[in-house]
């Protein structure tokens, strides 16, 4: 069975006191006012105790999801009858002052119980039609607030945008088609609190302010994700050298990977997480580079800086491959007898002398031998990619 009911005082005064369809609010003398101000913020503290309160006392799991569902709904009747009350009063009336105060607690207390009791209203359930379109009319207002705020802040206005249509489709949507649920719009409702209230404060970095909302909250619109990889791309690609490049791309990547992440929260519930496709697209980016500076062409030096060469590195032959790489190669060659030797290290120490890469004139053979046996992963693709090329090119002949 659900509990007793405690908005008894509450609903009085908004659904009678304060309706001027059922009293003379307009008589009130402002003493009185301003005592009814006071009076209502010390019921909002009652009945959030009671609240509290009663679902401690109960056992029952189903007594507990009645009891909050029930006071949910009627704090949502509430504030529809509150929010009415106030459009019938001009904005200098003496009165709106306790017609806000009326409207502030029931805010109050439905944020109460949508934060605290979460668990029991459903969140995968429909929002009902009345709450859907005060919660509606509410963000609505906050997204107007807050873009006077982001049309002074240029480099946050595209990002804004983005958040701005995608919540307005979102809340467009017709309820034949799509179900808003209790999850839905407790996010959106979230999200424009977090942009109305964003303190903007933007150093030198790849991401805004406004960037680390959205990657906390795990904002997985696809608009949005394509504009950050776009603004990140334009930072990496502002440096010409690819050994730089790949630098800009790791920093990026560990700055992105310090953004603390909300647990459990979503914008669209059927898309991939943000963080996971940004992951995706870094990986994606960071093995493309890596195989530019390993197949990048080493251009030749004028005359003058080769014309004193040692015999030595006369015999030298220069590989676009890294150590690693050709340590695997040789050993493969090795494990599979394409070259004769009395033992591995044999086969290193014979041929590695005669060796060299764009970033390492004079290898040591026992390091290669040693680094044979810890192969990591993208070299090991590197490595069979180079062969897979030769496969193609024997094909050719």
């Amino acid at each position: 069975m659900c509990g007793g009911y405690v908005l008894e005082w509450l609903d009085t005064l908004v659904s009678v006191t304060l309706n001027p369809e059922k009293s003379e609010i307009r008589q009130i003398v402002p003493e009185d006012l301003n005592k009814l101000h006071n009076l209502i913020i010390q019921e909002r503290d009652k009945v959030q105790a009671a609240i509290k309160t009663l679902v401690f006392n109960l056992n029952d799991e189903a007594a507990i999801r009645c009891t909050i569902k029930n006071y949910h709904s009627s704090l949502v009747s509430l504030l529809d009858q509150a929010l009415e009350n106030k459009v019938r009063f001009p904005d200098n009336s003496t009165s709106i002052t306790v017609l806000d105060s009326s409207i502030t607690c029931v805010e109050e207390l439905l944020f109460l119980i949508e934060k605290r009791f979460t668990s029991y209203l459903g969140i995968d359930e429909r929002v009902p039609a009345t709450y859907f379109a005060l919660l509606k009319k509410e963000v609505l207002k906050r997204l107007i607030r807050a873009a006077r705020k982001y049309r002074e802040q240029r480099h946050l206005l595209p990002a804004f945008d983005i958040i701005a249509l995608d919540v307005q489709m979102r809340l467009n949507l017709s309820p034949d088609k799509h179900t808003h649920t209790f999850r839905e719009m407790f996010y959106i409702k979230d999200i424009c609190m977090e942009l109305e209230s964003l303190e903007i404060n933007d150093s030198e970095t790849i991401y805004t302010t406004l960037d680390e909302v959205l990657i906390r909250l795990n904002f997985n619109s696809k608009a949005y994700i394509y504009n950050l990889t776009q603004r990140i791309a334009a930072h990496i690609n502002a440096v010409d050298q690819p050994s730089e490049r790949m630098e800009r791309l790791l920093f990026d990547l560990k700055s992105l990977k310090q953004i603390p992440q909300k647990p459990e929260v979503v914008f669209l519930t059927q898309n991939v997480a943000l963080i996971k496709q940004l992951d995706n697209w870094f990986s994606q980016e960071i093995l493309y580079l890596e195989k530019r500076i390993h197949y990048a062409i080493v251009p030749l030096q004028e005359k003058k800086q080769k014309q004193v060469n040692t015999d030595k590195e006369k015999h030298k032959l220069l590989s676009i491959l890294s150590v690693d790489q050709m340590a695997l190669i040789l050993r493969a060659a090795d494990d599979l007898k394409i070259v004769m030797a009395r033992s591995l290290n044999s086969v290193f120490k014979n041929i590695v002398p005669y060796l060299s890469t764009p970033y390492q004139e004079n290898i040591s053979y026992d390091s290669m031998r040693s680094k044979s046996y810890s192969a990591e992963t993208r070299d090991k693709e590197i490595v069979i990619e180079t062969l897979q090329q030769m496969i193609k090119r024997i094909n050719e002949y």
